[in-house]
């Protein structure tokens, strides 16, 4: 057998049996949502079973969906058009006119990803209550948008950097001013860029837990929230907790797979020469 197949076929199934490991989760997930509880539970589990949809009428009656997905569309859709509105001119300013501390200053924007949030809650929850925005949707959004800020402003930047610069300089000598700049120049030039950053803000605000369990009771409560009120006292209902989580990332994983092309194009941006 010629090298280079033997080599693309080890590779193709490398990246099946990986492909397969990150999805089997989720697919048990959705297997368990239609058992009774007593077979979620049940060793060994089994692969056969009568489904019924008795989990899925339980959390509908439990609890009002659409308030808790109305509440995540608005909070993740809010955060990542506020984190691009901050973004956007902070990348621009940093890739076509750095400093000497800019890439110091890049590092450090990063390295407060790496601090644990459970760190700060008790300081953000004290501004919360103060300012009255426990149990808001603009107090999340502000928070996502901080959340997400360093990962956004990175990947603007590593975009932006990928656009010539004389294209910027000939709109200046044509009396483009910087608004203009990136308005009309620098972001129809950064599209796929700017959807991906975009879409990924989105995953990650609608994926986030802690924050909404501390900061939110029922109002603004998103679907993270939803999830995490199947736990009781009493135990984990597994398959009404595999029921509601079913429904609430389904949202999120059609939006995934109707948006991938347009993300992993956005992520190889500039990668090709």
């Amino acid at each position: 057998m010629n090298p280079g197949i033997r080599e693309r076929l080890v590779l193709t199934a490398v990246g099946w049996i990986a492909a397969g490991l990150i999805f089997f989760p989720v697919f048990w997930m959705v297997l368990t949502s239609f058992k009774t509880e007593v077979e979620a539970v049940q060793t060994p589990p089994s692969l056969f079973f009568t489904p019924t949809l008795e989990n899925y009428a339980a959390v509908r009656e439990r609890a009002d969906y659409v308030h808790f997905a109305t509440n995540s569309v608005v909070i993740s859709l809010g955060a990542t058009l506020l984190a691009l509105v901050v973004a956007v001119p902070a990348a621009y300013a940093m890739a076509f006119f750095p400093g000497k501390r800019t890439k110091d200053l890049l590092l450090w924007m990063l390295s407060t990803k790496m601090m644990p949030a459970v760190g700060v809650l008790i300081p953000v929850y004290l501004l919360f209550r103060d300012f009255g925005a426990i149990d808001s949707r603009w107090g999340l959004i502000v928070v996502y948008t901080l959340m997400n800020l360093p990962i956004v402003i990175w990947m603007l930047y590593t975009f932006f950097k990928e656009v010539p610069k004389d294209i910027l300089e000939a709109g200046r000598m044509d009396g483009a001013r910087p608004r203009q700049e990136v308005w009309l120049l620098l972001m129809p030039l950064s599209l796929p860029g700017i959807a991906s950053t975009a879409l990924l803000s989105i995953i990650l605000c609608w994926n986030e837990a802690f924050w909404s369990l501390n900061l939110t009771t029922s109002a603004a409560a998103p679907l993270t929230t939803f999830i995490a009120s199947f736990s009781a006292p009493e135990g984990l209902f597994w398959a009404k907790l595999s029921a509601a989580s079913t429904v609430a990332i389904a949202p999120i994983l059609v939006f995934g797979w109707m948006s991938q092309r347009q993300l992993v194009r956005g992520l190889t941006f500039g990668a090709v020469k």
